[in-house]
């Protein structure tokens, strides 16, 4: 058992609470207030009054399948050889060894969603873990899947269209995504006509009928359609984004919006929609025309317009450096109450994750990280971060 007291507690369900007191174990925390009793077998840490907030939550990366540091051998993120894997799991190309896991941490970050990239239309499942430092990946998810990846605009239509292959257009990137979608529609009538067949022959002690193949990619596809986990749809342009939530409506499914590059634009259409936005990565440089207006303007606009706003990273901005995607959020007209929730509740609740993780609460994970001064000020740094209750060591 350990307390964190003299805290300067910001949490955005709580809010600020000053000499304020954590009380937590090995997993969950126990109380959290001012005033409030310390156990006498607790190990007290007086962090003299310093920041003391939940860890950071980034809702779409792909840290773990693209080791850049050893070239090819480390890219294990694409499986850019059919349009169509839903059967892909991106826990299965997880290396807990890849050295970028080491930035994380050092940012605030807690907790990271990721997956496979976007060279595919239907590319695979993602995941989301905490960076405690083990050597394998089960002892590190917190829950998997998180969703399924589809990809939207340039990225599909490079890969594919460059080989004479479907997609090579717009129009072929959404009609694979229908078609699988429909397949899988198929093949969950398939399963219920021989569930009420064999039942039916159960009953009337007649042979079972023959039991249909079973399909792991439409398995998977069945899951979204069933509403048991969201697409996360890559999309950059404002045509695609629309694009994405007619095929949600469509075919009534759940989808993320990752990327959202030009959500500005369609602001109050998205507002009405009510799809959640994972915006980002925004310091970067601009890689191809549909992420040329990218902008903390996007986040700013759509939080005004009612989107559900995480900010997230992509793995292209460092993740030590976390810390200034708020920043620049506030720098461009978000509330600081704001843009604290869009790395912290908000993205916990797009990830399904808002019962463990996003705030200080009694009874949920003890994800803490304490800071030399308020994450929002420039000079302040980690000083201090517990996963699951456990201190883990930061590497200068």
């Amino acid at each position: 058992m350990k307390a964190i007291t003299n805290a300067t507690i910001l949490c955005p369900v709580l809010g600020l609470i000053k000499e304020g007191t954590i009380v937590f174990d090995e997993k969950k925390i126990h109380d959290i207030g001012k005033g409030i009793k310390i156990p006498s077998n607790a190990e007290t840490i007086d962090v003299e009054g310093k920041y003391v907030l939940p860890g950071f939550v980034d809702a779409h990366a792909h840290q773990g399948l693209f080791d850049g540091s050893i070239g090819n051998a480390g890219m294990d993120g694409n499986e850019a050889t059919n349009p169509v894997t839903p059967e892909l799991r991106g826990v299965d190309s997880f290396n807990p060894a890849e050295p970028s896991l080491k930035e994380v941490v050092k940012g605030g970050v807690t907790c990271v969603n990721t997956g496979p990239g976007s060279a595919n239309v239907i590319g695979g499942l993602a995941f989301a873990f905490k960076p405690n430092g083990s050597a394998v990946v089960d002892q590190m998810v917190v829950l998997e899947p998180t969703g399924l990846k589809v990809a939207f605009g340039e990225n599909p239509k490079r890969v594919y269209g460059t080989e004479k292959k479907t997609p090579s257009t717009r129009m072929g990137v959404a009609s694979i995504l229908r078609k699988t979608l429909i397949e899988a529609q198929d093949y969950l009538e398939e399963w219920r006509a021989y569930g009420a067949k064999a039942r039916k022959a159960k009953e009337e002690g007649e042979p079972s009928p023959q039991r249909p193949k079973t399909n792991m990619g439409m398995e998977v596809v069945a899951q979204v359609l069933k509403r048991e986990i969201p697409l996360h749809a890559h999309a950059h342009r404002a045509d695609d984004i629309s694009t994405v939530v007619r095929i949600a409506e469509e075919f009534g499914i759940n989808v993320v919006l990752i990327h959202c590059t030009e959500g500005h634009k369609i602001a109050d259409f998205l507002g009405e929609k009510g799809y959640p936005a994972v915006i980002g990565p925004t310091i970067h440089w601009t890689t191809k025309p549909e992420t040329i207006e990218k902008g903390f303007d996007t986040p700013v606009i759509l939080n005004k317009a009612g989107v559900k706003v995480a900010l997230q990273t992509d793995s292209i901005t460092p993740m030590n450096f976390f810390p200034l995607l708020p920043m620049y959020a506030i720098k461009h007209g978000m509330s600081r109450e704001d843009a604290l929730k869009c790395i912290t509740m908000n993205p916990a609740e797009i990830l399904g994750l808002e019962k463990r993780i996003g705030s200080l609460e009694k009874g949920k994970d003890a994800d803490i990280v304490v800071w030399s001064g308020h994450p929002f000020d420039f000079y302040s740094k980690v000083e201090q971060v517990f996963i699951d209750g456990i201190e883990i060591e930061l590497e200068k």
